[in-house]
């Protein structure tokens, strides 16, 4: 591979929202033609193939996490884009706001070893095992909510409220915040997505933000007097240990930021395409049907050809070359996850849906090396227990024809549906 031929990208926006909604031809050409190529309008050199992504994810000395100012240009040029009176509005509300350091998600070792070492503690093995029966509890409680339904939005009755009560439960939430709490975390996680909103939308999301930090930092004054068995409790009353001191309140609503987004917006989206996929393939329904393993190998197989998070930026921190491209220190690449997913060159058949992959872990949804999710094991736990007992109450699971096709909502970062309108034959009685 050289340079050159790298360098020459075929004729793709791929940041353009129709590409968006279904890249996946588009990544085939990229990885087969251009497997690095530099996107102008982003300035960053897209990587699609699955051996290039886990040597950028292997060498963190070399692909820095410490990409803050690309997020920050994004939402600035957004911000440029506005009414005199919006911008004002938005300036008045971020004023009121804690500003928030980098803490696991941009920061590289030792620094990101710290704040990670904090709540890593939450999702042992043996703490992931502790909150099954929590988890069966909520999932038990949605599924018995669609008895005497034949057709239901399954995002909005199943995918969407499950996370989000089982991640506010881990963060400490009291119930009688989590109506807003929903609200605010699902705009949270809204905000990582970078696709175009209208200004009274970005207001929203911003107030509704300047809220939640209110909320948060109530709550970690109260766990530091009574604590508790949570997160914020852990994060409140923890120290650094290499600078001896406690975490401020802007580190602290940091980290549970980060949480809102792995804890709840990926698996929401892997519960939705694995809805889809399953009435695609109707009869890997009845296949894997109270089989846990086959089951097990089905959400890894949904996460490998959905993948919740698209891809992430890098900074590269010194000249060098990438399968034979040439990259000079301070460019920014961005490893493509949902591409590397369904490199043919990983994957036999990548497109297709097979429970019974050899290997199905080896799917980057989660990311890998030292920024593999921290959440992941709460995440498969809750997948696989969602689709063993939804596939046990509901038969022959197809798409509502009354409604429009589903369709992925065009984002840079995140891939989700919003809306999924499914209808079924038989609830098991609870």
């Amino acid at each position: 591979m050289n340079s050159k031929l790298c360098s020459e990208a075929p004729d793709i926006q791929l940041f353009d929202p129709e590409t968006m909604k279904n890249p996946y031809p588009a990544y085939k050409k990229l990885r087969d033609e251009a497997p690095i190529f530099y996107e102008p309008g982003m300035n960053v050199h897209v990587v699609t193939r699955y051996e290039l992504l886990r040597e950028i994810m292997k060498d963190t000395e070399t692909y820095s996490s410490k990409f803050d100012d690309f997020m920050e240009n994004v939402q600035q040029a957004a911000f440029q884009g506005l009414s005199e009176k919006s911008q004002d509005r938005l300036m008045e509300i971020h004023q009121q706001m804690i500003p928030i350091p980098p803490t696991m998600l941009t920061l590289d070792r030792p620094e990101h070893t710290q704040y990670r070492s904090l709540v890593a503690k939450l999702f042992t093995a043996g703490q992931v095992a502790q909150s099954q029966a929590n988890v069966q509890s909520v999932i038990d409680e949605k599924i018995a909510g669609f008895e005497g339904a034949i057709s239901i939005d399954f995002m909005e009755r199943f995918a969407f409220p499950v996370p989000l009560r089982i991640i506010g439960d881990r963060l400490g939430i009291p119930p009688e915040e989590r109506a807003f709490f929903n609200e605010a975390a699902t705009a949270a996680a809204a905000t990582l997505k970078l696709s175009h909103v209208e200004p009274d939308e970005l207001i929203r999301r911003t107030e509704l933000g300047l809220e939640l930090q209110r909320l948060l930092v109530s709550l970690i004054e109260e766990r530091r007097i009574e604590p508790r068995e949570d997160m914020i409790t852990i994060l409140a009353n923890s120290k650094l240990e290499e600078e001896t001191r406690h975490l401020t309140d802007g580190e602290i609503i940091g980290i549970l930021n980060q949480f809102l987004v792995a804890g709840h917006e990926t698996t929401t989206s892997s519960f939705g395409w694995g809805m889809l996929l399953l009435c695609q393939n109707p009869g890997v329904q009845d296949e894997i049907r109270g089989d846990p393993k086959l089951i097990k190998t089905f959400v890894e197989e949904a996460l490998r050809l959905e993948a919740p998070v698209q891809g992430l930026p890098r900074r590269v921190t010194r000249e060098t070359q990438l399968g034979g491209y040439d990259l000079k220190e301070g460019d920014l690449v961005m490893a493509r996850f949902g591409a590397a997913n369904r490199d043919e060159r990983q994957f036999e058949n990548p497109d297709g849906l097979n429970v019974h992959r050899q290997k199905p872990g080896l799917q980057m949804a989660f990311g890998s090396g030292v920024h593999h999710c921290i959440g992941a094991p709460l995440a498969r736990q809750e997948l696989n227990l969602g689709w063993f007992s939804l596939l046990e109450s509901m038969r022959n699971i197809r798409l509502d024809d009354s409604f429009p096709s589903p369709e992925a909502e065009p984002s840079f970062i995140l891939r989700n549906l919003p809306v999924l309108n499914v209808q079924f034959d038989k609830i098991r009685a609870s």
